[in-house]
């Protein structure tokens, strides 16, 4: 039952990303807004794996909300978390902080909770609630989009007039779940592109809002570019076409920072 927290002012609430945010919560079975109430530091007996320049203590917490989770949260919480000690080698004092924990249930202990990774408690705020509220609840939606684990293959085909072409870029998820990108282009126009998730090939999709679950799936599992293997075009021209496609369609999701947590 180990964790971290970030120095007040330096990674709390507002130095979490999206991408972290999203992590978090699918990791979670359960987040906890809560407020410490009491905290233990650890001899280095009992805490022997702790990083040098790190305490571990054993922290008690009242539970103020279930923000997400279905398994019952008692009023009492306990957990234990690394944490940095300050610059006169003490323990931070957290009593009275106010956080948010993603958290999994220990079974056969009641009120005991272990945090999904070492930055899983987070600083409150009204702001932080605000993102995650949308975020929880599109992952729980019955149209959740499927995790993507790459590109199943890829294919371009010109059109009958010059700068007319249309490629369509299918994608491996999880499960069987079909997702698919379509990049048209006609003469005279901007090139446009979109998402389907769904069997039926929609050519009036449209790309994900940034900052939502369907461009966390995109963003942030898309390879860099085109694998070679999945590109189905035997002429070299196709070839290229379906490779400056997928990179237009990679430049337009743009780059999946992460603050506090490492990418699938």
């Amino acid at each position: 039952m180990q964790g971290s927290v970030p120095d007040r002012g330096s990674e709390g609430a507002s130095g979490a990303t999206f991408a972290d945010l999203v992590t978090l919560s699918e990791a979670a079975d359960l987040v906890i807004r809560a407020v410490i109430t009491d905290q233990i530091a650890l001899d280095a007996e009992r805490a022997p794996d702790v990083a040098p320049g790190f305490v571990r203590l054993y922290v008690e917490a009242e539970t103020l909300a279930l923000i997400a989770g279905s398994a019952p949260v008692g009023q009492g919480l306990a957990y234990l978390l690394d944490v940095p000690l300050t610059s006169r080698g003490r323990a931070p004092d957290l009593e009275d902080r106010e956080v948010v924990l993603f958290a999994k249930a220990v079974e056969g202990r009641p009120g005991s909770i272990q945090l999904v990774s070492p930055r899983a408690q987070l600083d409150h705020s009204p702001t932080l609630e605000t993102r995650l509220r949308p975020i929880l609840t599109e992952l729980v939606g019955p149209d959740r989009p499927p995790r993507v684990e790459g590109v199943k293959d890829a294919f371009a085909v010109p059109g009958t007039l010059t700068g007319e072409s249309e490629t369509q870029i299918f994608l491996r998820t999880e499960g069987t779940s079909p997702v698919s990108i379509a990049v048209l282009r006609r003469p005279g126009q901007p090139p446009s592109w979109g998402v389907s998730w769904g069997e039926i090939v929609d050519s009036s999709a449209r790309p994900p809002q940034r900052d939502t679950v369907r461009w966390y799936r995109l963003a942030c599992s898309l390879p860099e570019t085109l694998p070679e293997s999945a590109n189905l075009a035997r002429e070299p021209e196709a070839r290229a076409l379906a490779s400056r496609d997928y990179a237009f369609v990679r430049e337009a999701l743009g780059d999946c920072p992460r603050a506090l947590t490492q990418g699938d």
